[in-house]
């Protein structure tokens, strides 16, 4: 089994990560050195619109934003085969009075708003998440991205509209990008706050998502090191359709994790960690 041979509890946490543009669904799963490790990477079969978050019902246009799914979001009984909700609008999106609503993963490769798997592929992914729960994790994080977040494909996209949207969740990506977990996410002020620590007293319900933030303690971030003979990160990139499968991105962008330095002589997470120690105040 993969997963054995990967050093993987069935039934240890996940995290998903979608990527529009690149047609393309991670699956992470935790490890005993509470770090995420890359399981598969899946073909997006289908999905709706363009590059850009869903504003409103009827958009046709497919979500992007820090989500969780919980058990409750499960669709067994979906008529798009399988299904979990991503569970939009989240509070940022109703501070910024986007509406819709059941927005899922699912089979079918059917979308008019959702991203749409195979049925097989849909199966597969679905059984990780009911495994994840059986095993306690109460609540499945879930990042979607309109691209793979990387310094080329900002740059290309820099004239969008949505770049400082995009800005702000590149510092969620850029944090898992180089300590292999997940971030904590606050919703205040209208934006997402990545890597916080909420004073004692207050909760991520009690924040008024549109409301100025408290003071948040922000930890310094540390760095993923893997250890000695491992590789960062082992691709298993799954094959299948991609109804939507952009060309114009680079062919040979990292998949999962930044597998290699840029820079020659410097390791990835020498480049990221003082870009997070600024960023963070430290």
């Amino acid at each position: 089994m993969l997963l054995g041979k990967k050093g993987m509890n069935t039934q240890a946490a996940i995290f998903i990560r979608i990527y529009k543009e690149e047609s393309e669904l991670e699956v992470w799963k935790l490890r005993d050195d509470g770090r995420y490790y890359h399981v598969k990477t899946y073909p997006i079969c289908n999905w709706s619109g363009a590059v850009g978050p869903k504003l409103r019902q009827g958009d046709r246009q497919s979500p992007e934003g820090f989500y969780q799914i919980t058990r409750e979001q499960m669709k067994p009984d979906s008529r798009f085969h399988l299904a979990f909700n991503l569970g939009y609008p989240n509070p940022f999106d109703k501070a910024h009075r986007r509406t819709g609503d059941a927005l899922m993963v699912h089979g079918k490769c059917a979308s008019a708003g959702c991203y749409a798997m195979t049925d097989a592929l849909m199966e597969e992914i679905y059984a990780l998440a009911r495994e994840a729960f059986i095993g306690g994790q109460d609540a499945i994080p879930v990042h979607a991205f309109p691209f793979r977040m990387t310094q080329t494909n900002m740059a290309r996209h820099a004239k969008s509209k949505w770049q400082p949207f995009w800005k702000n969740l590149k510092e969620g990506y850029d944090h898992f990008e180089l300590t292999r977990q997940v971030p904590e996410i606050a919703i205040c002020n209208r934006r997402y706050v990545v890597n916080v620590t909420l004073p004692n007293g207050i909760t991520q319900a009690s924040l008024r998502p549109d409301a100025a933030c408290p003071v948040f303690y922000r930890p310094t971030p540390s760095p993923f090191t893997p250890k000695p003979g491992e590789q960062i990160a082992e691709n298993v990139v799954v094959p299948g359709p991609k109804m939507r499968a952009a060309e114009a991105f680079a062919p040979d962008t990292p998949r999962s994790g930044l597998t290699k330095a840029s820079t020659p002589g410097q390791s990835w997470w020498q480049q990221y960690l003082p870009r997070f120690l600024s960023f963070t105040g430290q």
